[in-house]
């Protein structure tokens, strides 16, 4: 695989535990233990490989750049290299939110129109570990459609919802799935950072349990493999960074058309606010988390990153007034 330089990987070891701040004592769910793989790939028929990752507790997501002609390879690292100053990073607490998220999503928007003139955007897709009174949750963001998926208790699901032109039609009843994955505007996004009207990114949180394994990645894996594929390897791999480099292969033996990135991150030694380890979902305050995924409830936000109360916008459905589509051509 090629190296991808607009990548922020963890620091040391790929098994991570927060460090807590000098002088403060550990969070009540500090034995929470994560195992992270991550790669890239620039595909079979790419000149260049726009797709950026950062992988840095307690922050994972993939960035996949459109544009082409470099654009979207800046577009892709501006998105990534924002959210590494996300100072949970630097502290190694895990208490990010939702708002503290898209103010750094916002600013990467601005930035990302600055330094290419409005011609590059990029997808965004991954989680954000937090901990509340004790609990672990996944964060989980997406704008665009770079996936995000969660293997537990034996099942994938897709927890994201793309922001594309086929999966409004696939919501609308119009297509089915396997439909939308050959139809010839599957590429066209509706929602993307650094391009169009539209840059909020949908939020969901859910409760980490034993055993969790997340996998984020851009399409150029999940264009190429279809969900059972992606499943076998996930669950016959128990390494992370085993799973990743089977995925990357496999989606290059399937024609490889695609810049294809891959992080795997799995959670081990989960506990709950009272030392006891979980064993059913938790609900969060801020947002109703169901068990049947994907069709969980997104976090609505205003343009501020600010919550909005009393109001959660169901996760695939189109927005009232619908930015203007814009093909991913990286």
């Amino acid at each position: 695989m090629n190296p991808q330089p607009a990548a922020v990987p963890p620091p040391a070891s790929s098994d991570s535990a927060p460090a807590p701040s000098p002088g403060s004592p550990p969070s009540a769910a500090s034995s929470l233990r994560l195992s992270c793989g991550y790669g890239t790939d620039r595909g079979l028929r790419r000149e260049m490989n726009e797709d950026s990752f950062i992988a840095a507790d307690p922050v994972f997501a993939v960035a996949d750049g459109m544009g082409g002609h470099e654009a979207g390879e800046i577009a892709s690292a501006i998105c990534v290299g924002t959210l590494a100053e996300i100072p949970q990073l630097a502290s190694g607490e895990r208490d990010a939110t939702a708002g503290v998220v898209q103010e750094y999503l916002l600013m990467a928007d601005e930035r990302i129109r600055e330094a290419t003139g409005s011609r590059a955007g990029t997808t965004l897709s991954g989680v954000v570990v937090v901990e509340q009174t004790g609990v672990p949750y996944w964060l989980v963001l997406n704008i665009g459609d770079s996936r995000t998926y969660r293997l537990s208790q034996g099942k994938l699901s897709q927890v994201s919802v793309d922001h594309s032109e086929v999966q409004e039609l696939v919501d609308a009843g119009q297509i089915s799935p396997a439909e939308a994955a050959v139809h010839p505007r599957r590429h066209v996004v509706t929602r993307a950072l650094g391009s169009g009207d539209e840059i909020e990114a949908d939020y969901w949180l859910l409760p980490i349990e034993e055993g969790d394994r997340i996998l984020v990645c851009s399409d150029g894996l999940n264009g190429e493999l279809d969900d059972n594929q992606i499943s076998n390897i996930l669950r016959s791999r128990t390494d992370p960074q085993t799973a990743v480099d089977e995925l990357i292969q496999a989606a290059l033996r399937s024609g490889g058309r695609d810049n294809v990135t891959c992080i795997v991150l799995d959670a081990s030694n989960v506990s709950n606010d009272d030392g006891a380890a979980l064993t059913a979902p938790r609900r969060a305050a801020a947002a109703e988390v169901e068990d049947a995924l994907p069709r969980t409830e997104a976090l609505d936000l205003a343009p501020n990153g600010e919550l909005v109360s009393g109001s959660g916008t169901a996760a695939g459905e189109p927005a009232a007034d619908a930015p203007a589509a814009a093909p991913d051509t990286d």
